[in-house]
């Protein structure tokens, strides 16, 4: 068994191999430790066993890293002591495989332990070694400060930012001879960034920061000046609001400097600084606009650093669009792409101020016989239809318009490639620009001749066909301006697919386009749609015939991937036709089936088959129970499976889908359901994203068994309670678990509202009545939450409004009287007209009233 293998078992639910495999690893860890520290041992064993000391220690799933975390822990203060001093040692070997090994395991160990309150001199120890003579030793230690600052919490060691800060600064300085140190002093500082926020408030010490990157960026190392660039813009990402003075001061004239550097790569951070005050810039347009909205002030100021940098930054970035590199990958990041993607941030961040220097540049290159000016003209011109006023950008582009369509057929690659792109701008961005009458049909030709050229022309073009598909769409019409052309686009989107590589994405391209356009048609071309519905399910059965042959498994891995492409497809048209999809329905959930079976290990295929199997269930409601007993089996073993946490959560939402197609005749099924989802909510080892699922799937159970969903209620209402409890205790500002939160809580109060109209007018809806403290009292705390979403605001207003419909007047009356759902409920009903927040809120507040009259009278 080798390391990985034996890492694996310990995990194992079955305690005998978990036992022998955790005998393996202490000995396996042992044997490792020793081979690392000895200085006698051979540089890759050394490597080798440093390796696995890591791998041993961290793990990318959280679920596992805290199993990893609490095996280290377990190990004696002792034995945990005597490693880590052997490792702390290790950092002075003049073997770097074994130094930078240490420093990674040190830092492993200390991610683990300092949140638990122990090794709390950790970075004492390191910040002496800092100071050594021993530039091997310094390097590794800097190093594994890095790799701590990288990977832990910044609030845990926001008390030490001092200490870690002054130990990083003093080996980035100018006057440090060996340019290594220096260099590993800069990653440090950029991994260190988070934690000095004190510091960045003290005038004299931010002031030392960038006095020392600043400096770096001259340095004659250039990779030294890279990571100094590098660092400038994390800065910027995080403390844009103290750097007027040194943009004035410094940042203008290195970062223009640093853009025109021979060096591509400090080239690219220069731009990539540009892109990063952008970014700032146009968040903190956003964030003033809300404030204006709510009738705040703004509390952050927007020093417009783009606008007043237009006349010198523009220029240089225009001339760097020229830069193209016929030979290049078209994966691979250059200065042209870079300079490509900052022009349209600074359009957005600049709008208007733009068009001048930009247009003139246009207009000089369009028709330039040099194909680089011509590509860079039509690349200036598409990356500028977003942020400028579209009535200023409307007459440009309808002059363009003709010019642009004709250049998918330039002889030059690179033009027709961008041409294509710049047209599929137009159609996401000025859709009103283009004439149904004048530019469709010659459009639609370009485009769908665009389809039989090189792989990089192919996937713009079907980027824009998708975009001209969704802005000229209108539900619920008869027919679609693309419905003459819909039978000939299809053709040419076949094609594609029949190749046998997806070289530039050219195949998946041609799929994704497909879906697009069966799931914005109208109804006159379903006749085609239904066809196409025959051939897919055509292609898919034949790739099941191929699987089962193949063995190699770059090759399974191709045809996986064709398998859920075509699933993709079918998947819209199953949505599109509804009920007249049900002709089919046979032959259709056959083929699914066996593709679940034969899908393996592959989740994605498995994934994709289950979301077409939901589609199925809402187009056919229930004449699919006549496959609900061959397909169980494959739902609960998704239930079950921890691992492919996103199969399992598209599982709970099928139980959705089905209580929703079935109605009360789901009700047979529901003990086992409820057993199943109540099992996984209650999991530590589930990841947590599925559990707002299940909250909400508890919702769809109730709503559609009504009555019978009292024999779950008391336990459910726990579940929720509990769920409750902890939204309550998340108080971040991290962007993940603000996104968590927010789904939580959606998932609570689509659980309450199934539960309310469920059992409305049963008498044991009244043992709601005990929780209303509990549920009024959470819903004020989400209200004030400044992360609050617009899915939970509407998701809580429809439950009041369900509360205040469906319970006792006298009960609800005083809950709902309450000055925050005042408040919260007008804020709703001032939301943008037709949409489903105001229309929600409308019938809250009349419900609302409702109960409030009857309570009194």
């Amino acid at each position: 068994m080798n390391f990985s293998e034996i890492l694996s078992c310990t995990l194992s639910p079955d305690q005998q191999i978990r036992q022998q495999a955790t005998t393996a690893l202490e000995t396996a860890e042992a044997e490792n430790y020793a081979k690392l520290v000895n200085e006698a041992s051979q540089s890759p064993i050394r490597a080798a066993a440093g390796l696995a000391i890591k791998n041993s220690l961290v793990a990318k799933e959280p679920s596992r890293q805290e199993q990893y975390a609490s095996r280290w822990l377990s190990i004696t203060i002792e034995n945990r002591s005597n490693i880590k001093k052997g490792l702390m040692l290790t950092l002075a070997s003049p073997d770097t495989h074994a130094s930078t090994a240490s420093a990674q395991a040190i830092s492993a160990i200390a991610i683990i332990e300092l949140p638990k309150n122990q090794w709390q001199d950790v970075i004492t120890e390191l910040m002496a070694y800092v100071v050594s003579p021993n530039d091997n030793l310094k390097i590794s230690t800097l190093r594994a400060i890095g790799f701590i600052c990288e990977g832990i919490d910044p609030a845990i060691l926001s008390s030490q930012s001092n200490k870690i800060l002054t130990a990083v600064i003093q080996g980035a300085r100018p006057d440090e001879q060996n340019q290594e140190v220096r260099l590993t002093a800069l990653q440090a500082l950029y991994n260190s960034l988070e934690f000095a926020k004190e510091n960045f408030e003290n005038e004299r010490e931010r002031s030392v920061i960038m006095q020392t990157v600043c400096e770096a960026t001259q340095s004659p190392n250039e990779y030294v000046q890279v990571t100094a660039f590098e660092c400038l813009v994390r800065i910027m990402q995080l403390y844009y609001d103290k750097m007027q003075l040194y943009m004035e001061q410094a940042l203008f004239e290195l970062t223009v400097l640093g853009m025109k550097h021979e060096n591509e790569k400090i080239a690219l951070q220069a731009v990539e600084f540009w892109s990063t005050v952008c970014d700032e810039e146009i968040d903190l347009m956003i964030e003033n606009e809300e404030c204006l909205e709510r009738g705040e002030e703004m509390t952050r100021i927007n020093f417009q650093f783009v606008q007043r940098a237009l006349n010198q930054v523009l220029p240089v970035l225009l001339w760097m669009l020229t830069k193209q590199d016929e030979d290049a990958d078209e994966d691979e990041w250059n200065i042209s792409m870079a300079a490509a993607t900052c022009l349209s941030l600074m359009a957005q961040a600049a709008g208007d101020a733009v068009m001048p220097l930009v247009i003139n540049f246009v207009e000089g290159n369009i028709r330039n016989s040099d194909w680089h000016m011509r590509e860079a003209g039509v690349m200036a011109f598409g990356s500028i239809l977003e942020g400028p006023e579209p009535t200023a950008l409307a007459p440009l582009v309808s002059e363009a318009l003709p010019v642009l369509i004709e250049m998918v057929s330039d002889p030059v690659i690179q033009v027709k490639d961008t041409a294509a792109w710049t047209l599929g701008r137009i159609c996401d961005l000025q859709i009103e620009c283009i004439n149904i009458d004048v530019h469709l049909n010659v459009m639609v030709n370009a485009l769908v001749m665009g389809l039989k050229d090189s792989p990089r022309v192919v996937s713009n073009c079907c980027w824009a066909i998708m975009n001209l598909s969704e802005q000229l769409n209108v539900d619920g019409l008869e027919t679609h301006p693309l419905s003459p052309y819909m039978e000939h686009i299809i053709t040419a989107l076949m094609q594609i697919t029949e190749s046998n590589t997806n070289e530039g994405n050219s195949r998946a391209s041609a799929y994704e386009a497909m879906s697009t356009l069966v799931s914005n048609s109208a109804k006159d071309t379903y006749p085609i749609i239904a066809r196409l519905g025959v051939a897919t399910l055509d292609r898919l059965d034949a790739t099941l015939g191929v699987v089962s042959q193949t063995v190699g498994q770059d090759d399974k891995s191709e045809i996986f991937e064709l398998q859920s492409n075509l699933l993709s497809v079918l998947t819209s048209i199953i949505r599109v036709l509804g009920a007249s999809f049900g002709e089919i329905s046979d032959r259709c959930m056959s083929t699914l089936l066996q593709l679940i079976s034969t899908s393996g290990k592959n989740s994605s295929v498995a994934e994709d088959a289950f979301l077409a199997v939901g589609a199925l269930i809402s187009a056919i409601e229930q004449d699919f129970s006549r496959y609900l007993e061959p397909f169980a089996p494959f739902l609960y073993t998704a239930l079950q499976n921890f691992e492919e946490y996103q199969l399992n959560s598209i599982a709970v939402g099928i139980i959705g889908d089905i209580c929703r197609a079935f109605g009360a005749d789901v009700t047979p099924y529901c003990d086992q359901f409820m057993s199943t989802l109540l099992q996984n909510i209650e999991s530590d080892v589930l990841n947590r994203d599925v559990k707002p699922t299940i909250l909400s799937c508890f919702g769809d159970i109730a709503l559609a068994i009504g009555a019978h969903f009292t024999n779950y209620l008391e336990v459910v209402l726990r579940v929720l309670g509990s769920a409750c409890n902890m939204s309550a205790r998340i108080v971040t500002d991290d962007y993940d678990l603000v996104d968590y939160n927010n789904k939580l809580r959606c998932g609570i109060f689509e659980a309450y509202v199934g539960i309310v109209q469920g059992l409305k007018g049963n008498p044991s809806l009244e043992v709601l009545v005990s929780q209303l403290p509990g549920m009024f009292g959470f819903m004020e705390l989400a209200t004030g939450d400044v992360n609050r979403n617009m899915e939970v605001t509407r998701n809580m207003i429809g439950l009041i409004g369900d509360l205040s419909d469906s319970l006792p007047p006298t009960i609800i009356a005083p809950f709902v009287s309450s000055e925050w759902v005042n408040i919260l409920v007008r804020q709703g009903r001032s939301a943008q007209k037709g949409s489903s927040l105001r229309e929600t809120s409308r019938w809250a507040r009349e419900m609302i009233k409702k109960a409030q009259v009857q309570a009194s009278s």
